[in-house]
C-alpha cells in the first residue's frame, strides 16, 4: 500500500498559526501562552497573503488586525524568505500597537506600505518607523 499525505503549506491562508514580532502587550502574552494568533482573514483578492498584506487574527479571544512581514513561502526575487511568518499587530487606522520591532523586516515593506498608505487613507509607514534593522 502506498501511504499519500498533502505537503506542509507555508502559504498565509486561513487557520494559519502566525508570530507576533512586536513588543505589543496582548502579542507578547499570546506567545508566552503558547497558543499564537490564527489567520481568519487575508484583505486581498487571492486570499493568500504576501509581504505587506493586512490580515486579521483571532488572539486570545479577540479579534486584531496586523500587517504579514516576513513569510516562510517561496518570495520573488530578492525578497527574503523567513523561518516564520511574522506578523506586526495594528489598530483600525494603522498604528501599531508595539512600540518596537524585534525582528529584521524586509526592505521591499517600504514601498509596498507607502503604496498601500496613498491608496487606503489609513497610515501604514508608522510599522516601518518602530522597526530597529532592516535586511
Amino acid at each position: 500500500q502506498q501511504l499519500h499525505t498533502t505537503a506542509a503549506c507555508c502559504e498565509i491562508r486561513k487557520l494559519a498559526r502566525l508570530r507576533v514580532v512586536d513588543n505589543s502587550d496582548l502579542g507578547k502574552r499570546a506567545m508566552a501562552e503558547g497558543r499564537p494568533p490564527r489567520c481568519i482573514h487575508v484583505y486581498n483578492k487571492r486570499g493568500v497573503g504576501l509581504i505587506g498584506d493586512k490580515v486579521l487574527v483571532a488572539i486570545k479571544g479577540q479579534m486584531k488586525k496586523g500587517i504579514l512581514v516576513g513569510l516562510k513561502q517561496k518570495q520573488r526575487l530578492k525578497q527574503p524568505q523567513f523561518d516564520s511568518n511574522n506578523l506586526v499587530l495594528i489598530d483600525d487606522n494603522g498604528s501599531p500597537l508595539g512600540t518596537r520591532i524585534h525582528v529584521p523586516i524586509p526592505t521591499v515593506l517600504r514601498t509596498i506600505l507607502k503604496e498601500k498608505t496613498l491608496s487606503k487613507g489609513a497610515d501604514y509607514t508608522k510599522v516601518l518607523a518602530i522597526a530597529s534593522r532592516y535586511v
